[in-house]
């Protein structure tokens, strides 16, 4: 297997859209375009790009600092860092930093890149949803975090200290018991959307185009 072959089958090659506008983090993507390649469509949409993993991680490091304020309050929109509701009342910095450690986990686990790095994250906000919006109107999970990546080697900075956003439609009334009752709580949801931003901030544009076909099945 030559070079080429080798990085393009390791790679876990994603599509990113370059127009999405909804998405707050820095690199925009929609959630279909994530997984365009693995479905086989055959060809590459105007204004998408294939990228691939710019690392493999080593080690993850998250921190969610003590004086990030937690509140328990059921209003519609407490005025607090931390507001979660996924977990049973408990240690909520602890909470939240185990679930961004399983995000950050499932993000890189398959990430095979040409440097290696560790990776850093310090939590900023961590707003969900409490009781009173979720069995009405539903909102949204709002996870904010600096990331920061360094090289594994020489503890060098490769990319960052700089702000990710991530943002996760809460259901509401009972679209949000039917996705309980499916097992879609809330703790799925935003895992789910922390490993889908982690894994686009930690990837790049492929520009060979043997890769781009390999990945898509669309000579370009």
């Amino acid at each position: 297997m030559n070079g080429l072959s080798k990085i393009a089958s390791m790679a876990a090659v994603l599509l990113l859209s370059a127009c999405v506008a909804s998405e707050p983090a820095s690199r925009s993507v929609s959630a279909d375009a994530l997984t365009l390649a693995s479905r086989g469509t055959g060809s590459v949409p105007d204004g998408v790009r294939v990228v691939a993993p710019l690392y493999t991680v080593t080690d993850v490091q998250v921190t969610v600092p003590q004086s990030l304020r937690v509140s328990e309050a059921n209003v519609f929109y407490p005025m607090a860092d931390i507001v979660w509701r996924g977990d049973p009342m408990g240690n909520r910095h602890a909470q939240v930093g185990a679930i961004l450690r399983d995000a950050a986990a499932q993000a890189t686990a398959s990430m095979q890149g040409p440097r290696a790095a560790v990776v850093r994250m310090e939590l900023v906000r961590f707003h969900g949803v409490t009781e009173k919006t979720r069995y009405t109107v539903g909102g949204t999970h709002n996870m904010d975090f600096m990331l920061t990546v360094l090289d594994a080697a020489t503890g060098a900075p490769i990319d960052g200290p700089r702000l990710v956003k991530a943002e996760a439609k809460a259901a509401g009334g009972q679209a949000a018991i039917a996705e309980e009752q499916a097992g879609r709580t809330q703790k799925v949801v935003v895992t789910e959307k922390l490993v889908q931003t982690l894994r686009r901030e930690l990837s790049g544009p492929v520009a060979d185009p043997a890769m781009v076909t390999r990945a898509t099945g669309a000579p370009v």
